[in-house]
């Protein structure tokens, strides 16, 4: 049974960093398309960063790029590096895993697309 476990998140001022890590367990199989996903209070789900865990390959949503950084610590977790962080970040982050085809533009941008889901953790930035 496929988990994914989230760690980091918290709070922080606008301005500073908080890092986000993701483990995938439970399937033996160690080729994803590893990303992470937002939601604020009232607001749909929107995709934040993307990565390829075998030719690290990496996509950012607009709004974070410059800022975030998402890299592959080994074959099954990922980290979300946060920067600069601006009151609007503030939502829970998901992280969420697929197959490897749906690290591609366009596609890992929907959630709908990614089978495997973490509970999420929290992140509050203030002013």
């Amino acid at each position: 049974q496929v988990q994914l476990a989230e760690s980091g998140g918290g709070s922080a001022q606008a301005g500073g960093s908080l890092r986000l890590s993701c483990a995938h367990t439970g399937d033996g199989y160690s080729r994803y398309c590893m990303a992470w996903f937002r939601q604020a209070p009232g607001k749909e789900r929107e995709a934040v960063a993307s990565i390829h865990n075998v030719i690290y390959r990496t996509r950012y949503a607009d709004s974070v790029k410059g800022r975030f950084t998402i890299s592959a610590d080994n074959a099954n977790s990922v980290s979300l590096q946060m920067n600069s962080l601006k009151p609007e970040d503030t939502a829970m982050y998901y992280c969420a895993s697929a197959r490897t085809d749906v690290c591609q533009d366009g596609v890992w941008t929907q959630a709908a697309n990614f089978p495997y889901w973490g509970q999420g953790t929290q992140v509050t930035v203030s002013s």
